[in-house]
């Protein structure tokens, strides 16, 4: 029914005889019922000549069908507008498939309402409800199409009251969205703020912060597109970009006042590596004689895979002093990352390094332990497979074989185990340990099959 600007796809087409009614009488300050009664005024100078009996009779009835099909029109007009605002609304800030259903709908109803004013407005001139000799039949036929076009202009106006009261959840989020828009533009932009005065204060601290400085300048054409405004970049798409802008901001700043405490850290990690170097220099040492000591009095299988151990201590000290050297320079040069990743590696190298060199200690002691008294080792294994079969049996008259089985296994292989150590001049105790933690490992397996079993029938 109005007049939409082009740049609205979903304006309906202007019906000009409406739109001249109601802009005239708009800048009279006239309602429009008023204004289209007004010809009857003018017509004939006043000087009308009025007839009674029944053909004024239905002359008044055929007026107040007229008044009462205006009044529709202009109540329908009304709420067309009205709703044009919430889809608009509703347009500039949702993409989604219902928000782009609701915008065709509207088109749709636009030209619904189209059609129907159209005959409104026919049916209004068809009919000069304020000639002398208008006859009682013309009455009639004006009264019954202009109570025609009244009913149809009430029932799409009830069609526009049920697309309007289903437009609520849109609405209400899109009203949500430009609510959030200002605040969040705003966050974005004291959030830049924010960073760009801490990585003001660490350049004054001597830290240059190059990284950080890019990072914080590649956001400043986000900060033009948010100046820019939602009415060229889209409400959604600004919002967007305002929440990225204002986390992307608080990262940089966070960093920016860490970084004076980075650069101690990675100082005091630069000291204790070097220091922990050393140390492992001095404990690789240890290890030839320790092996000597290993085959000296143990058979070959009980050390032999310790024999690289002094080599690869040294080789992984010498790589982690090297890395040292360039976790230094990239400190000076203040390259953080590399500097971090640096010494990640150098850590890595020395924790090897460690486990290393202690395995062959380890190996020692354990070799030494079992030697002098293997019953605790034998003793140790075999509790473990007891109190196994006490739970296997816990409320069972006979265990289940999926239990069952391999604890007996267990019983057999610790067996063959402890036998391995009967009758040789030089028992293989290492072979002996590793049997017996490898049936510890394996009752271990059956004792939590039986827990995770029961824990479910439980339920």
């Amino acid at each position: 029914m109005t007049a939409t600007p082009a740049h609205q796809p979903y304006s309906s087409p202007s019906v000009s005889y409406a739109r001249a009614v109601r802009d005239t009488f708009a800048l009279m300050g006239l309602p429009l019922v008023v204004a289209l009664a007004l010809p009857a005024v003018f017509a004939g100078g006043g000087t009308r000549r009025w007839f009674g009996g029944r053909a004024d009779s239905q002359r008044a009835e055929a007026q107040a069908a007229k008044d009462a099909a205006a009044a529709a029109f202009y109540e329908l007009d009304t709420a067309q507008r009205d709703l044009r605002i919430s889809v608009e609304t509703i347009h500039a800030v949702d993409d989604s498939p219902a928000a782009r259903r609701a915008v065709d709908d509207f088109e749709a109803l636009g030209r619904r309402i189209d059609e129907v004013s159209r005959r409104y407005i026919a049916a209004v001139d068809a009919h000069d409800l304020d000639r002398d000799d208008l006859e009682a039949s013309a009455a009639v036929r004006a009264r019954t199409e202009l109570t025609g076009a009244k009913d149809e202009l009430e029932r799409v106006k009830r069609e526009l009251d049920r697309f309007g009261e289903g437009l609520g959840p849109l609405l209400g989020k899109a009203e949500t969205q430009l609510a959030r828009l200002a605040p969040a533009v705003e966050r974005a932009r004291q959030a830049l703020l924010a960073a760009t005065r801490a990585l003001d204060a660490v350049r004054e601290s001597g830290l240059r912060a190059d990284d950080l400085a890019a990072r914080l300048a590649a956001l400043s054409p986000e900060l033009t597109r948010l100046n820019q405004g939602a009415g060229q970049h889209g409400v959604a798409p600004t919002l967007e970009r305002a929440e990225r802008v204002a986390r992307e901001a608080e990262t940089i700043r966070a960093e920016a006042e860490r970084l004076p405490e980075r650069a101690a850290e990675i100082d005091h990690r630069l000291v204790s590596l070097r220091t922990r170097a050393q140390a492992l220099t001095t404990r690789a040492e240890q290890v030839q004689p320790i092996l000597s000591e290993l085959r000296r009095r143990f058979t070959v299988a009980c050390w032999q895979d310790l024999q690289g151990v002094p080599e690869l201590a040294a080789e992984n000290v010498r790589q982690a002093e090297a890395k040292l050297a360039e976790a230094r320079a990239a400190r000076d040069g203040q390259r953080w990352a590399d500097a971090t990743a640096l010494l990640s590696t150098v850590r890595a190298l020395l924790n090897a390094t460690d486990e290393a060199v202690s395995a062959a200690g380890d190996r020692l002691a354990r070799l030494n332990a079992v030697q002098k008294d293997p019953q605790q080792e034998i003793e140790r294994t075999r509790f473990a497979i007891r109190d196994a079969q006490r739970l296997a049996m816990a409320g069972r008259t006979t265990p289940d074989p999926r239990h069952a089985r391999p604890l007996d296994d267990a019983v057999a292989r610790l067996e063959r185990a402890v036998a391995s150590l009967e009758g040789g001049r030089h028992p293989d105790y290492w072979h002996f340990l590793t049997e017996t933690e490898a049936v510890r490992q394996s009752v271990a397996g059956v004792v939590a099959l039986i827990r995770e079993e029961r824990g479910h029938g439980a339920h």
